[in-house]
């Protein structure tokens, strides 16, 4: 139902009804009421489960043999979903209580890639897993404006590349 629920967010936004989220899961409306008392519960479930899957991205990505990729592959996936999971955000209530745990765990996953990352060499001594994700933030409202893919793009990579060591 949570796959189905975020397919159907994902497409028609958050304003989605719970019966097109019924119908993709191919349950009864009662069914999704059950589980998801509430629209804002329903958000708030696909949000948490959104986190979840980077977090484990995240764990996933640390085991790579090139740390840098590993890290600027990760920022870039998360940027790449971030208009969605904004969308998401501001459909809820208190996103911190909502995300709580997980969040968490995604900061911390996020620290192992940084400290890989920059022990190899590949980010910038002074930055730590909370700049990086000051800049995953700023990263991910700047490609929600650009008017296109390769200003989206072009964007991103300037932003990230203020990361990565210089010569």
């Amino acid at each position: 139902m949570l796959e189905a629920a975020e397919e159907v967010f994902a497409a028609e936004g958050v304003g989605a009804s719970t019966e097109a989220v019924a119908r993709r899961a191919g349950v009864g409306i009662g069914t999704v009421f059950r589980h998801f008392p509430t629209k804002e519960a329903l958000l708030e479930a696909v949000l948490v489960e959104r986190m979840r899957a980077l977090v484990e991205h995240a764990r996933a990505a640390a085991g790579d043999a090139d740390p840098g990729t590993a890290l600027f592959g990760f920022l870039e996936h998360v940027v790449a979903q971030s208009a969605s999971k904004n969308a998401l955000a501001g459909a809820v209530g208190d996103v911190t209580e909502v995300v709580g745990d997980v969040r968490g765990e995604l900061l911390g996953a996020v620290d192992v890639l940084v400290a890989k990352a920059r022990d190899a060499g590949a980010l910038r001594r002074d930055v730590g897993a909370t700049e990086v994700v000051a800049v995953l933030v700023g990263a991910s409202h700047a490609a929600m404006w650009a008017p296109d893919e390769q200003t989206r793009a072009t964007a991103v990579r300037v932003i990230l590349d203020g990361l990565r060591i210089t010569a």
